[in-house]
């Protein structure tokens, strides 16, 4: 079949060439953006008097109906078209005669593809986001059940500090938080509108682009025509806020692998989000979160690949360009996928306080603050700092735990020591003397509740 654009060549290309050339197997996901893009477009044709109004109404209708058949089933896109583009403009052909072939006047393939991208990301943008705010739902859901249950806090995977497990758990909700904004501001540069840019150079007919862009919800339009269809940086942008998000799920994800754990067992996921071992009877698999770690790299993948296919091009349009929608739509699905597995694992896991507190008691994670009882009594922090790990060494040695130490046997190390040690020490109070902001006492923990819910339903996270 010749092309729509045969005229220069003859628009015949061999089979395994158009196969290698086409995009319509992945593009054409962006039906409705094309098509509403489309109607747009025609309407500023219209306006300007370039096509009759009639002309203009009698697109729009067509256009219409081609969008109501693809979403009712009635039509089905052909795989042979090269694109969307070409897809949507043949039945409007078909069906309108000589007047759909007026649609593509002032414009190019190059910006209609930037369009259909823009307003593609923008929608998924703002499903990821969402998706995102569900998660941090349950996150806030968990927190407020554990908002009294101690737990080792960890340095180098090693016990360090007693903290609540809300405290923890609020910490990923603030790198959620950040990666709301980074999607939110990487929106703002997406919805910039680059239709009317045409091929490169723009066109010697007079459209109106701030209509058309107004017309589509673009806050916008590109300043310079060449930009306007060699831009794509906002995909590099939204691949790079997708793959901050998956680090942060990952890392989330190892913490739950690592708690559900026989040597942890500070929670228990659900049976909905765990499998069982094919040989070994007593495994609970956090299959789950292993894949949301597993899928991180792919996501990484594809800001590399995007990247390392940008950083050649001469301007302004290069067919390379086209893969940008694989790496895109890829990250995209990953990532909502993700977000749709993690947010009920998290919502239905079920926390096991007991042997949380177990593990702090036998961390020594109150350490610290057995030596800054001894600072308060007029040592020097240096002195209190080795005496603490003097008892601590004991500790070990005995089998035993700072807090059922005799009194007796700290007084042998430093007369300062008194019966108020044990008060000073005991892991519940450790906590709620933590009282700098964002620490961990529980009214620090209340206090990021409330900032967390307060930014969900007003305000913007920037920290």
């Amino acid at each position: 079949m010749a092309k729509m654009w045969a005229g220069r060549t003859d628009g015949v290309t061999d089979r395994i060439a158009d196969d290698f050339n086409s995009s319509i197997a992945f593009d054409s996901r962006m039906f409705r953006q094309d098509i509403t893009g489309s109607m747009a477009h025609a309407a500023m044709l219209g306006k300007q008097g370039i096509i009759t109004p009639a002309e203009a109404e009698t697109l729009i209708e067509g256009l219409a109906g081609i969008l109501a058949d693809l979403e009712s089933g009635a039509l089905a896109i052909d795989p042979s078209c090269e694109d969307i583009h070409m897809f949507v403009e043949q039945v409007l052909t078909e069906r309108l005669g000589d007047v759909g072939k007026k649609l593509h006047t002032a414009r190019s393939r190059n910006d209609q593809v930037a369009l259909d991208m823009r307003m593609y990301l923008r929608d998924e943008t703002d499903a990821i986001m969402q998706k995102v705010r569900d998660l941090l739902e349950a996150i806030l859901g968990q927190a407020k059940e554990n908002r009294a249950v101690t737990v080792p806090g960890y340095t180098h995977l090693q016990r360090a500090q007693p903290i609540t497990f809300a405290h923890h758990l609020l910490a990923y909700a603030m790198m959620l938080l950040r990666d709301l904004d980074r999607f939110s501001d990487c929106k703002k540069r997406t919805n910039v509108s680059p239709i009317g840019s045409c091929a490169l150079a723009g066109t010697t007919y007079g459209t109106d682009r701030r209509f058309e862009a107004a017309e589509l919800g673009f806050a916008d339009i590109c300043r310079n025509s060449i930009d306007g269809v060699s831009d794509r940086d906002f995909c590099v942008e939204f691949l790079g806020a997708c793959a901050i998000l998956m680090m942060h799920l990952s890392r989330f994800s190892e913490e739950l692998i690592l708690w559900s754990s026989w040597e942890f067992k500070f929670v228990e996921l659900s049976d909905a989000y765990t499998t069982g071992s094919s040989i070994m009877p007593q495994k609970k698999n956090p299959d789950m979160a292993e894949l949301i770690r597993g899928k991180t790299g792919r996501v990484y993948g594809d800001l590399m690949a995007l990247l390392t296919t940008l950083k050649g091009l001469p301007l302004a349009y290069n067919k390379d360009m086209q893969e940008d929608k694989e790496s895109v739509f890829d990250a995209l699905d990953t990532v909502k996928m993700c977000l749709d597995v993690m947010t009920p694992m998290i919502g239905t896991m079920k926390t096991l306080p007991q042997n949380m507190k177990a593990a702090a008691q036998k961390g020594f994670i109150n350490a610290t603050d057995l030596a800054d009882y001894l600072v308060k009594k007029g040592m020097p922090f240096r002195a209190a700092y080795k005496i603490a790990g003097q008892l601590v060494s004991y500790c070990i040695k005995e089998g035993t735990v700072l807090e059922e130490l005799p009194l007796a046997t700290y007084q042998s190390y430093s007369d300062l020591f008194g019966e108020d040690v044990y008060g000073d020490i005991d892991l519940d109070v450790c906590v709620k003397k933590r009282i700098s902001e964002g620490g961990t006492s529980p009214d620090s923990v209340d206090a990021q509740i409330r900032y967390v819910e307060e930014v969900l339903n007003h305000g913007e996270h920037i920290h």
